[in-house]
């Protein structure tokens, strides 16, 4: 059986890629028949009957009818849902609720339904196929593969179940690849995650792994613990990993800490799930961007970024998106989420077929001073200043200076680092120069003395982790933001020093 498994898994590859094609090179047509068939089914509803869907005949409806909400303007509604009331925003009741840390609103229940479950596995599933279907390697399904995630051990509500994204899809396995998966089911109900990480490199090590997945930060951690265990680069551990599969947030600022690590490049293939929903998988190796999963029962919508704060900003679908452009990106699903914003803010890198990119929150920015520097741009900044040296990042976040001692602001940029710099105000002038380059907005305050160049602060090593550690937020799906427009995490390193 172990032979036929790359044959079998190379023909099932084919017939998925035609599929996923068929209708990624019909796009419009795919959203109008998923924005239909959304409608009509959730007429009946609690929801739809409050927004009148049996009226909608058009997107130009859907619009007027129902505005655009976060979660706390959803809540009301999902607080019957967890009552245990059926009907209220998709037909019966939810399979489960994925229960996520708040900001603003505390634990936040994002609905799970039969409808919307499936596609979180599929798209999964299908990412590895399309990537085995482009390079022809299969051999890797019949070695050991890893998915670091949370508990898959669940509670009950209201004959709900509920837990975290990952522990809810550690359930829906394939069979054929429950023998080949670990952490074994005990090590993954761990709930310390240090504990856990310890647990899984004693289980791993001996073992033939041949894909490991999980965010870029955690997987770190575990690559770490096994250089220390075992005193050699994981690639040497692991002499058949050849894909990393990561999401959650870019990979780029990782991959020169991680192929040290590795010792050797291996191939990534980049996902974008979320509990609201399977939104996007890499499915080509040679472009930029991931493709955008048109028909998993979710209609998307688009808002320019700049705009968004804006009384009434104009709201577009995927036919109306330009290339390059920031969208705060807002879907309806059959999980029961209506014009709902996710937080993320996107970019398209391509619109034949759509692919898409992360850029960053719309919530996580600095503008302090008017400058609208997002993710994605730190991010490439990073990535520049960093090209070509031996200079390996660990963790970095940003965060504005408005009251500096002496001098003028400046952002301030906490970075740890696994491998120095000699100069760090070389790098330091480096990554500014990057941004300047990006952001307009960034260059003007600059060259305008409203803003000194970014200052680097170096953070300790483990800083990172003690600081998630700190705020009860180590290991799982959580993610360090990027950038922030106040002085919250950076106050937060002070106490964990």
């Amino acid at each position: 059986m172990i032979l036929l498994k790359p044959i079998i898994a190379k023909l099932f590859a084919r017939r998925i890629y035609k599929r996923t094609y068929k209708w990624a090179n019909n796009p419009h047509k795919t959203q109008k028949a998923v924005f239909q068939d959304l409608i009509s089914k959730a007429a009946s509803t609690q929801f739809g009957k409050d927004h009148d869907f049996i009226s909608i005949n058009s997107y130009e409806d859907f619009v007027k009818r129902v505005p655009i909400r976060d979660y706390e303007a959803l809540k009301p509604y999902v607080e019957r849902m967890v009552a245990g009331e059926a009907d209220i925003l998709w037909p019966e009741k939810p399979l489960y609720f994925a229960k996520t840390s708040g900001t603003t609103s505390g634990s936040k229940y994002i609905p799970i339904t039969s409808a919307s479950m499936p596609s979180h596995i599929e798209a999964a599933r299908n990412a590895i196929l399309l990537y085995i279907h482009e390079t022809g390697k299969a051999k890797f399904v019949s070695g050991k593969m890893i998915f670091l995630q949370g508990s898959p051990i669940l509670k009950e509500e209201h004959g709900i179940q509920l837990g975290r994204l990952s522990g809810i899809v550690a359930h829906y396995v394939p069979k054929y690849l429950q023998k080949n998966r670990l952490p074994s089911w005990k090590t993954n109900c761990i709930e310390d995650w240090e504990t856990k990480v310890d647990a899984i490199v004693e289980e791993t090590v001996p073992e033939n792994m041949t894909v490991i997945s999980g965010i870029p930060s955690w997987v770190q951690m575990y690559f770490e613990k096994i250089n220390e265990k075992t005193g050699k680069k994981v690639g040497e551990v692991f002499k058949n990993f050849n894909l990393f599969i990561f999401g959650g947030v870019n990979y780029e600022p990782y991959r020169a800490k991680f192929e040290n690590l590795i010792g050797r490049k291996v191939d990534s293939l980049e996902l974008y799930p979320a509990s609201e929903g399977f939104f996007a998988f890499q499915d080509k190796q040679d472009k930029k961007g991931m493709l955008l999963q048109l028909k998993s029962g979710i209609f998307y919508e688009f808002v320019k970024a700049d705009e968004f704060f804006n009384d009434k900003p104009k709201r577009m679908t995927i036919e109306d998106v330009e290339i390059g452009v920031n969208y705060v990106m807002i879907i309806s699903s059959n999980a029961g989420l209506w014009a709902y914003n996710i937080g993320d803010t996107i970019q398209f890198t391509s619109t034949k077929p759509y692919r898409v990119i992360v850029s960053g929150r719309i919530k996580h920015f600095i503008s302090a001073f008017g400058e609208h520097v997002i993710g994605k741009e730190v991010e490439q900044a990073m990535h520049e200043a960093t090209l070509n040296s031996d200079v390996r990042v660990s963790e970095f976040t940003v965060a504005p200076q408005i009251n500096p001692v002496e001098g003028l602001p400046y952002h301030e940029w906490f970075i740890e680092f696994e491998n120095e710099p000699k100069n760090l105000s070389a790098l330091a002038k480096k990554i500014d120069e990057s941004l300047q380059n990006q952001n307009s907005y960034y260059l003007d305050l600059i060259e305008g003395k409203v803003l000194q160049p970014l200052k680097i602060t170096k953070v300790q090593n483990g800083g990172f982790q003690n600081y998630m550690k700190s705020i009860g937020k180590l290991g799982g799906q959580n993610k360090m933001p990027r950038l922030s427009n106040d002085r919250k995490i950076a106050e937060g390193f002070s106490h964990v020093y």
